[in-house]
């Protein structure tokens, strides 16, 4: 086990076996995929909004693949990776993060992510956001104010690892041996999801907070966070997030699923799934997020 968070990982392991779903289907379909394809998806927002968000999609999915597609949404990141491990998940939305935690436990293969709707391209946005009326008009200031700070799910891509990156490039010595330490800030904390976060940062909890400025934007558009309460003083581009598949299920599959998604072009489908249309990925994609997880201790080499 790579990751930091082994005892989580193993306490999920043992929960997701316990559902006693097959490790394998038995049968493959005329597309080269399994009768029931076994769907996760990280909780990049709260769980059951998620699943929600994600049902549109696993119509799609049934309807283009010939197959039933069964949908399941972890409490956090790592369980979507305890899944893969336990082969309990066949196909899986992960995070650029969660997918270098995954490969180092399962063999897995990244097909393909979305187009950013706001970049145009498949990099998006990590951002640092603070309140609107905050003294802080940059990361520095964040740092220097020794103030507290809200991250997203520890194992979050733009939400945790990118944020931590921005804090230490501004003086902080965010480090995984002190997962829930960064000085000089007095306290971090992890809100488990990017919605909770921009409220944490909205209501006082927290003075500022690391965030997907793409979900930042569509809270505000939905009016679950005023627009203009909450300002951006930092951001960095992060590769988009890939649909994986395990390597297992063979090419048949990963090139039907990879052209399921290149084809989606009904525009409801691709508005819920926030993104013009998608593009192919590689292992090379997300050698950086790998890079950096290292550097940070959130991943050993």
């Amino acid at each position: 086990m790579r990751t930091l968070h082994r005892s989580a990982v193993l306490l999920i392991l043992s929960v997701v076996t316990a559902c006693g779903a097959s490790a394998t289907s038995d049968t493959i379909n005329e597309h080269g995929v399994p009768e029931a394809l076994r769907v996760g998806v990280v909780p990049n927002i709260a769980p059951d909004k998620q699943s929600a968000r994600y049902e549109p999609l696993k119509d799609y999915l049934e309807t283009t693949l010939s197959t039933k597609v069964e949908l399941f949404v972890a409490t956090d990141y790592a369980g979507v990776v305890a899944a893969l491990a336990a082969e309990r998940v066949d196909l899986a939305y992960l995070g650029g993060l969660t997918y270098a935690q995954a490969k180092a436990q399962v063999d897995v293969r990244p097909l393909v992510t979305e187009i950013d709707k706001e970049t145009g391209t498949k990099e998006y946005l990590s951002g640092i956001i603070v309140r609107n009326d905050s003294p802080y008009q940059n990361v520095k200031d964040v740092v220097t104010g020794k103030g507290t700070f809200a991250f997203g799910d520890i194992s979050s891509t733009s939400g945790s690892l990118y944020p931590r990156m921005m804090l230490n490039s501004a003086g902080a010595t965010c480090s995984a041996s002190t997962i829930d330490q960064c000085p000089p800030l007095k306290k971090v904390a992890f809100t488990g999801g990017h919605d909770a976060t921009a409220q944490a940062v909205a209501n006082g909890s927290a003075d500022a907070g690391g965030i997907e400025v793409r979900i930042l934007h569509r809270l505000e558009r939905e009016g679950k966070i005023p627009k203009g309460s909450l300002r951006i003083v930092g951001s960095e581009l992060v590769m988009g997030y890939p649909w994986v598949i395990r390597a297992a299920l063979g090419d048949r599959a990963a090139d039907a699923i990879t052209t399921a998604f290149m084809e989606i072009e009904q525009p409801e489908l691709l508005d819920l799934l926030q993104t013009s249309g998608y593009q192919r990925v590689t292992d090379t994609d997300y050698a950086s997020i790998e890079q950096h997880a290292v550097q940070l201790g959130l991943l050993t080499p």
